[in-house]
């Protein structure tokens, strides 16, 4: 069943687009939301990628892992960083607000491949207009490898409000298509039949998977305190704080602030860029570049709202959803092609190939890596690099499982061969 708006009223109960006021025709229930004071929308994450050859000297800047070391005409703290990054190195410098992610693990350091990842920071993001960031990566790219070119990029959308937070039965109520549900420590309450896990005091709720799309709502207040970015993040709210031309001025530092925040990975900013389009041309649109790709965060926003759906009862969305979806858009200092754009994920099927073929490939390739004595973590590497590794992950992908899951069954299939044949394979 397709969800429905609730009927959007003004105080005095007439029918208004931009009403504050709403009412369910079926159970007479009146919602005010007139209190609530929408902060500020923005791009509070960037993570662009580049493929290319990375320079030999490159490499001596990891020699001694700590120190700092001079590059691109700043200061950096290098070091290395764990595998599930899928990279081998990092330049990190917090005053500038990057981090760049070196030598992808699953490629060889003398092969042109996807070697860098760049992960900007809020402050930054905030400091530089899209074209000055791109330029300033751009440059950072050039810098560390020859060959260069962009790959994709990936952002993660954040609302910050006040006069709203989530009620006790949130997960209930909110309905998505999420995959796999990512452990991680300080869970509070685990929901698995929604994916979603609860954190603390119920003060953060997330739902999704970290590879696909994932919803967060938490309190930024208290997070941003715990990390040490109050000052920081209340000057944003001053100065960018409201959605209300009626009360530009309305972030109150004595209330909490909440986030939701909608977080892409870069596989489904690809899928937007393959089945949207310019609605004048006909074109795909450009995703590859943060630059190019700002002037549709708008449409990516109401995307995500509508892939997760707080609904108040079954087809009735709750009216905080339509408020946010409807009336927010996100504050970057370009033109939204919103209205320009058919905007719409384009998803790879098996026509014409069977998914039998790579379920039977998987079980004679683990066998034989049994037979070999070869471990997952060596087997998964050497998947990874091969021609036929993207077929594969798409096919679990349709499965809802994701990078990580195939890993753990191959793990588990040869555990499975080694248990109950031993040296027999």
């Amino acid at each position: 069943m397709k969800a429905k708006d609730q009927i959007r009223v003004d105080r005095q109960f007439n029918e208004d687009p931009k009403g504050r006021v709403f009412f369910d025709d079926t159970t007479a229930k009146i919602t005010d939301l007139s209190n609530v004071r929408l902060l500020r929308c923005g791009v509070d994450t960037v993570r662009q990628l580049y493929r290319g050859l990375i320079r030999p000297e490159i490499l001596v800047l990891f020699e001694k892992p700590g120190e700092i070391v001079n590059f691109a005409g700043e200061r950096w703290h290098a070091g290395r960083v764990g595998r599930d990054s899928g990279y081998q190195y990092k330049l990190q410098n917090a005053d500038l607000g990057f981090i760049l992610l070196v030598k992808n693990f699953n490629f060889k350091l003398d092969r042109v491949g996807p070697h860098l990842k760049i992960e900007v920071s809020p402050h930054a993001i905030d400091a530089l207009s899209p074209e000055r960031l791109q330029a300033r990566m751009d440059h950072y790219a050039d810098q560390l490898m020859t060959h260069v070119e962009v790959n994709q990029c990936a952002v993660h959308l954040a609302l910050d409000l006040q006069g709203w937070k989530p009620s006790a039965d949130l997960v209930a109520h909110m309905h998505c298509r999420a995959r796999t549900h990512r452990d991680i420590s300080g869970i509070n309450e685990l929901h698995w039949t929604t994916k979603a896990a609860v954190y603390g005091r119920g003060e953060t709720h997330m739902f999704g998977s970290a590879n696909g799309i994932q919803l967060a709502i938490y309190n930024k207040t208290e997070q941003a305190r715990a990390t040490d970015k109050l000052d920081f993040w209340e000057a944003i709210w001053k100065r960018r704080d409201s959605f209300d031309d009626n009360d530009p001025e309305n972030y109150n530092s004595d209330e909490d602030v909440w986030r939701i925040e909608l977080r892409y990975h870069h596989s489904i900013v690809q899928q937007f860029a393959s089945g949207s389009l310019d609605v004048n041309t006909g074109l795909p649109i450009d995703t590859r570049t943060y630059a190019a790709f700002s002037a549709h965060l708008d449409g990516l926003w109401r995307y995500g709202l509508g892939q997760f759906k707080l609904l108040a009862r079954p087809g009735r969305f709750e009216p905080i959803w339509t408020l946010i979806r409807d009336d927010v858009t996100v504050d970057v200092p370009v033109d939204s092609l919103l209205d320009e754009t058919e905007y719409k994920r384009y998803h790879k099927t098996s026509k014409g190939f069977s998914g039998k073929n790579v379920e039977l490939f998987l079980g004679n390739f683990v066998s034989l890596l049994a037979r070999e004595r070869v471990g997952a973590k060596k087997a998964f590497d050497r998947l990874q690099t091969w021609e036929c590794w993207p077929v594969i992950r798409d096919h679990y992908a349709a499965k809802e499982m994701s990078e990580h899951d195939i890993y753990k069954h191959i793990k588990n299939l040869l555990e499975e061969r080694h248990v109950r044949w031993g040296r027999a394979v």
